[in-house]
Parts: C-alpha cells; sequence; structure tokens
C-alpha cells in the first residue's frame, strides 16, 4: 500500500471524517490510556494518544512495561469508548501498544475503526501475529534470541525476581516457540500503508543475528530501526557508542529511545 488517510506530518486538532457508529460492546483489557509523544521510529516527536493492552504472547527478559506482559495489570473498556477517547483527545495520531495488541478478539474492528472517524493509526506489534488489519505505520519489533528470558537475563531485573522459576522456565520455552515468525510480519508490512521494522540490540551477538534476520526477511536497509537496550538514558548512551557506528555502515536508521530521555522510564510516556 502507498498511501494512507492521513498525513504523518499532521499534528493537529481535528474533525472526525465521519461519526462513530456505535457496535457491539466488544471489550478490551488495557494497561494505560494516554496523550504523549512518539518517542521511537520514523514518527518520533508526534504527539499522540497512546492505548496500551495488557496482555503479551511473549516474555522478553527486558521488556519496559511489565504491567503489560510478566504482569499485567488491566481495566475494560469498550470499543466505542476507545474510539471516542482517541478523538476526544484532539490529537490525529493514535498508537496502538501493548503488550501484544494483536493476540485481542476485535483488534480487527477496532483498527478498522479509528481508522474510519479519520486518524492516523500506528500498530506496536512483535509480529508474531497477522490478523487482517491495516495500519498507517506498521512499526513492527521482532524479537530474536537475545530476548530469551533466561534464567541468568531474569536474575538481571528486579521487577522480576518474585516470579517463580517453574513460571520462567515455562516461559522461555513458550518464548522461544513464538517470538520469530517471518511469514506473519510479511503478511502485516504487505497490509499496511507504511511500516518500520525496530530490533533491540544489546550486544555484538546480537547485531550479526539482526543481519541475518534483515537478510531473511529480505528488507531494505532503509526499512530497518535499530534500538539499543536500556531503560536509562546512561545505558542507551553506553550502547549507543557501538550501535550508531555500525547501523552508519549498513545503511540503518538508529532509534533512540526518546521518551526515556525525556520522561524516564515510567507508565504514561
Amino acid at each position: 500500500m502507498q498511501s494512507g488517510p492521513i498525513s504523518a506530518r499532521g499534528v493537529t486538532a481535528f474533525e472526525p471524517a465521519e461519526p462513530p457508529a456505535r457496535t457491539e460492546q466488544l471489550k478490551f483489557p488495557v494497561s494505560e490510556i494516554f496523550n504523549s509523544r512518539q518517542g521511537e521510529g520514523k514518527l518520533t516527536g508526534v504527539p499522540s494518544h497512546f492505548i496500551r493492552l495488557a496482555g503479551c504472547n511473549l516474555r522478553c527478559w527486558f521488556c519496559d512495561t511489565p504491567y503489560a506482559s510478566w504482569n499485567p495489570q488491566s481495566e475494560s473498556y469498550s470499543l466505542d469508548d476507545l474510539v471516542q477517547g482517541a478523538i476526544d483527545s484532539t490529537l490525529q495520531h493514535v498508537v496502538l501498544t501493548g503488550g501484544e495488541p494483536l493476540m485481542f478478539r476485535g483488534i480487527e474492528r477496532l483498527t478498522e475503526k479509528i481508522r474510519r472517524v479519520g486518524l492516523h493509526l500506528t500498530i506496536e506489534t512483535a509480529g508474531t501475529l497477522a490478523p487482517n488489519v491495516v495500519a498507517d505505520l506498521m512499526s513492527l519489533s521482532p524479537k530474536r534470541f537475545g530476548s530469551q528470558p533466561t534464567i541468568e537475563k531474569v536474575e538481571q531485573v528486579p521487577h522480576l525476581q518474585e516470579i517463580p522459576l517453574p513460571t520462567i522456565e515455562r516461559w522461555q520455552t513458550l518464548h522461544e516457540s513464538r517470538r520469530w515468525k517471518p511469514q506473519a510480519i510479511q503478511k502485516l508490512i504487505a497490509d499496511s500503508f507504511d511500516s518500520q521494522v525496530k530490533f533491540v540490540v544489546d550486544n555484538h551477538a546480537e547485531a550479526a543475528d539482526v543481519e541475518q534476520a534483515v537478510s531473511e526477511l529480505q528488507l531494505a536497509a532503509d526499512q530497518v530501526w535499530i534500538m539499543p537496550q536500556g531503560v536509562t538514558a546512561e545505558g542507551l548512551e553506553e550502547h549507543a557508542r557501538w550501535i550508531r557506528p555500525w547501523c552508519e555502515a549498513l545503511g540503518f536508521h538508529f532509534c533512540d529511545r526518546q521518551q526515556i530521555h525525556w520522561y524516564g522510564n515510567r507508565p504514561g510516556t
């Protein structure tokens, strides 16, 4: 697809393209809803209305929103309330994120309705599931081997210390079987108007693995965004020292996590 209904440049208030018709009351588990600036990728800095759904089919050791994955916390919202809330925000850009937003029943209807009222929709997903959804920007973050929640990695993360060992071991198996679905990624890209593929990188070995993934997906270098792993400005800068030159050499985009620099690693950002 080549163009969406709303330009990515627009950030001002708008009039809905058509009034949203009421639908049957599909419900979604929502971890948080907030207005902020997009901190990652090609729309960095764009004021956006974020809808974070709670629940994930993966368990990355470095997940920076454990309240939507490892320990999902949510309130139930109807489809209509989510769409009306996006309209009431007066922002033109909506970001549907998680957790994993594409795992929920009715997600096709929610995404279609957000776009039908004239809003620009970004979907942030790991690309392991491929329902029939269309995004103005499909923002994929595939999970490679470095995301595996090994005991060694989990022990480094304070908020994961209370999770029982059998639970971690079960998620190791599930995570590994689910994390890499190239056919789903390719379908999501093909079905949407624009896309970006973001890889989280923690060390040099993972860099080589990302290059292999880019080749397997047959991505152009300009489609690829590399994010350093880290939840502090200092940690991001440390990784950036070697990731930036690597990106420049291969033509990838370096993808800083500006929300951490702006606000710190906290909910609502």
